[in-house]
């Protein structure tokens, strides 16, 4: 029975051990990478990406013709004592059956058809569009949560070695206080500054968490990985903000952000729309030939016939009037969204040069001098030439500016990412 027990508990440990490998299968990535997955694999880019091919099937649709409509009639199943002797159908059989056929074709006029095949061809270049808008969205989101993530990365590093400094002062001052060395106050007061730390590590574990999740469905991930990201572009390139053209930018968003080119390409759809109503102005034709067995003057007669609508009241007036002036309503919010534009791309550009000055304004080793400078307070803390107060202060400190210099880059980042952004460009 012991050796069974022993046996489960092993099984128990190993599996357990393996589940936990499972859900910390780690994946390490950089930014390019991690975009590169998620453009091949996001399902949702996939899904949208459909409506092109959906607007190309409705140009196909365009082209057909409308279908023939063929007509059976009058057959009699059944015949009375007034009924004529006809030529038999086929032996002695249909000498009194009657019957008609009638075979009609609708002929679009006016060029209808070619113009609605432009209006389609016009709705694929907008679905196109529209897919450049949803990716755009969806990018500025997902780059957003990569600068997110690697900025927690490095909040939770600085916090973990300030954890590990002062767990190594803790376990030192747990010595001392049991030597009777030290007053057990400070041992107190250093082990509320190592809870306050493990605080810190947890709220930001939740938000790496939180980050994980939704990076893992934007990169179509499995649920058990583990993203970790290198630290490479978190901090911009200074000379490509440096060789930025206000003007060329400014000149580019109004060309070419989607959201421009759908409403463009919506005032195309409605100069094609208002040709369309025109031409409805124009009564269509159906043709047709009709048969006809023993109903007629002869046997077996064969005609030709058309018919079409008589124009007298109805000429298309309210639909052209309102295609008319959607065209001019189009060039209203054309001239609107061409100032709304230039607007959002000098705000962004303002403001990105605002947080460059910020970032330029810290001198190049700042950074290293701050920690070197904790490192001097920690060993004379150890020393007894700081007190305590004077350690921990600095201590606080330090994690503030810290977290300055995190905000300053990270800032500098999603400026450059608003302006990308705005502009509808990629600016390398």
């Amino acid at each position: 029975m012991k050796r069974i027990l022993l046996t489960l508990l092993v099984i128990a440990s190993h599996k357990g051990v393996a589940q936990l490998n499972a859900i910390n299968d780690t994946i390490v990535l950089s930014r390019p990478q991690a975009e590169a997955l998620f453009l091949e694999k996001n399902i949702s880019l996939i899904s949208e990406k459909l409506n092109i091919d959906i607007a190309d099937a409705q140009v196909i649709q365009a082209k057909l013709w409308p279908n023939p409509t063929l007509t059976i009639g009058e057959i009699n199943l059944w015949n009375n004592a007034t009924a004529q002797q006809l030529p038999p159908l086929w032996g002695n059989f249909g000498t009194t059956s009657q019957v008609t056929a009638e075979l009609e074709q609708l002929v679009q006029t006016a060029g209808k058809r070619k113009k609605m095949i432009a209006m389609e061809k016009v709705g694929v270049d907008i679905a196109k569009e529209y897919f450049k808008t949803f990716l755009r969205n969806l990018k500025i989101e997902f780059r957003a949560n990569l600068t997110e993530l690697q900025y927690n990365q490095a909040q939770q590093s600085i916090y973990k070695k300030q954890l590990s400094s002062m767990q190594t002062l803790l376990k030192a001052y747990g010595n001392q206080v049991k030597q009777g060395n030290v007053g057990k106050g400070e041992y107190i007061r250093l082990k509320a500054t190592e809870l306050q730390f493990l605080k810190e590590i947890a709220d930001l574990q939740k938000d790496n968490n939180a980050l994980q999740k939704e990076l893992k469905v934007l990169m179509n991930l499995p649920a058990t990985n583990y993203i970790k990201l290198t630290d490479d572009g978190f901090v911009p390139d200074n000379k490509n903000i440096d060789n930025i053209n206000l003007g060329n930018l400014l000149a580019s968003a109004v060309e070419n952000r989607p959201d421009m080119k759908v409403l463009k390409l919506g005032n195309d759809y409605n100069d094609n729309k208002y040709k369309y109503e025109k031409a409805m102005r124009t009564p269509d034709v159906t043709l047709g030939v009709s048969y006809d067995r023993g109903a007629s003057l002869m046997n077996d007669f064969v005609g030709v016939g058309f018919s079409l609508d008589l124009p007298f009241f109805n000429r298309n007036q309210g639909n052209i009037k309102a295609a008319k002036l959607a065209i001019d309503q189009g060039k209203l919010l054309a001239e609107e969204k061409t100032i709304t534009i230039q607007s959002e791309v000098l705000q962004s550009y303002e403001n990105l040069l605002v947080t460059k000055k910020l970032y330029d304004s810290i001198e190049a080793d700042y950074e290293g001098d701050l920690d070197k400078l904790l490192e001097a307070y920690r060993k004379n803390f150890l020393q007894k030439n700081t007190s305590m107060l004077e350690y921990l202060d600095f201590v606080d400190a330090y994690l503030d500016n810290k977290t300055i210099l995190l905000n300053s880059k990270m800032d500098l980042n999603k400026n450059l990412e608003e302006l990308r952004y705005i502009s509808g460009q990629e600016i390398n």
